[in-house]
């Protein structure tokens, strides 16, 4: 018989699954039924998907989709080849095998953050004040797109459910279920605005109404509906920031385990790995927000800077850039090419002062061919620049039909991950890997 049991941790509690046959409680844990049985425990479980998603270093979906994107296009590379699996993931094509840590960190931390969200968005029929039933649906519905819009952007397919033998489904319907997920939680929202009780006792930083549109915007680019994009990203306040919060005790994850030092990846160059026709202008202003020169250019040419600078420097949910980006993605997608240039303009000249954080390229107006081909690719450029570190580079590149692997040029060494034999032993219907 399985049984949850949910030890207390320093930002909330952390969900973990042992097989047993008795239930054992001690003052530092409660069970399952406790924690679903009251808004305060909802609250708490709420608080430890953050801790799920972000912190632990290497174990995060913030450090492994980092570097599952990063090492596999170039934007990254490895310091010391003695961390074998991010070696291997920046060799690519077959040394990526389906026990490599970083991919099977990345799909086995993401689904346990999707089903430690549906646990609590299962269970908020518990709370009868509405603004706090806002803030727990709006705050879990987070995180559960978050971990399947991951899941999207690495593998072909996913569950999207928990259980045995459960089926998998396109990225592309991945992708609908965390948007669905988000839409669910936006209905709530105006009726009932987040309470004071639940802003109280979660984890500061991430902006409920605001990411709740920018997620919608994001998977729903991804999913190439792009009138929904366009809509949901209407909707952002662009002068808010939503960001990921650590401490000295939750630690920023690239920061304390890769940008912090000289011993696994850093940036490529200063030219954050992009090829010579897609190279940063020289007065981009991003670059230095970005990156810094190292101390040892015998190891790494550059350090990365921009939010991995401490160990308690908060890291953004999504970047105002990145919604503006979404804008003229969508907008040129669908031949509409001026809003397409006045939505990239935005991004091109605005300051540092005029972004909510401090992220400016400083540029002229976009001066190209007026097609989609030339538009599209400033696009990307900028895409690689104002959202470097992100983990969305893999993504784009296939998106935007960058060369792939075994082309002339290849700007990525995979397309997609193979499924980490944790899950082929324990699920039937895992389907083949992808050959590259």
């Amino acid at each position: 018989m399985k049984k949850i049991v949910i030890p207390i941790l320093l930002t909330g509690l952390l969900l973990t699954q042992a097989a047993c046959n008795k239930e054992y409680l001690n003052p530092s844990t409660i069970s399952q039924s406790q924690a679903v049985s009251s808004p305060d425990g909802l609250m708490t479980l709420a608080n430890g998907l953050q801790y799920r998603y972000t912190t632990g270093g290497a174990l995060s979906v913030l450090y492994a989709s980092t570097a599952g994107a990063g090492l596999t296009t170039r934007e990254q590379a490895v310091l010391n080849v003695g961390n074998l699996d991010e070696a291997n993931l920046a060799t690519g094509a077959g040394n990526v095998s389906n026990i490599n840590s970083v991919v099977r960190n990345l799909w086995t931390q993401s689904h346990l953050v999707r089903s430690n969200a549906e646990l609590i968005l299962a269970n908020t029929g518990v709370v009868s004040d509405a603004g706090t039933k806002s803030g727990i649906i709006g705050y879990a519905s987070i995180f559960r797109a978050l971990s399947l819009g991951t899941l999207g952007m690495f593998f072909e397919q996913s569950p999207v459910t928990t259980g045995t033998n459960v089926p998998f489904v396109t990225r592309a319907q991945v992708f609908k279920e965390a948007i669905s997920t988000l839409e669910t939680a936006a209905t709530q929202l105006p009726s009932a605005p987040v309470s004071a009780d639940f802003t109280g006792k979660i984890v500061t930083g991430i902006d409920i109404p605001n990411t709740i549109q920018a997620l919608i915007a994001r998977y729903a680019l991804f999913s190439g509906d792009y009138d929904k994009a366009l809509a949901a990203a209407a909707k952002v306040d662009l002068t808010k920031r939503s960001v990921f919060n650590f401490d000295d005790n939750t630690r920023n994850p690239l920061f304390e385990y890769t940008f912090g030092n000289l011993n696994v990846f850093q940036p490529t160059n200063a030219n954050l790995g992009l090829p010579a026709t897609l190279a940063p202008d020289a007065a981009d202003k991003r670059i230095a927000f970005l990156t810094k020169p190292s101390t040892n250019t015998a190891v790494a040419p550059v350090i990365a800077t921009a939010f991995y600078t401490a160990n308690n420097a908060a890291v953004p949910v999504y970047l105002p850039g990145e919604i503006l980006l979404i804008q003229a993605e969508a907008y040129a997608r669908k031949g509409d090419l001026v809003n397409a240039v006045a939505s990239l303009n935005k991004v091109l000249t605005k300051t540092a002062t005029q972004d909510a954080f401090g992220l400016g390229a400083a540029l002229p107006a976009y001066a190209g061919a007026q097609t989609a081909d030339a538009i599209l690719a400033e696009i990307y450029r900028n895409r690689q620049i104002e959202l470097a570190y992100q983990g969305f580079r893999l993504e784009d590149s296939r998106r935007f039909n960058r060369p792939g692997p075994g082309a002339t040029g290849a700007e990525r060494n995979r397309n997609f991950f193979p499924y980490p034999l944790t899950e082929r032993n324990n699920n039937t219907n895992t389907p083949g890997d992808p050959a590259i």
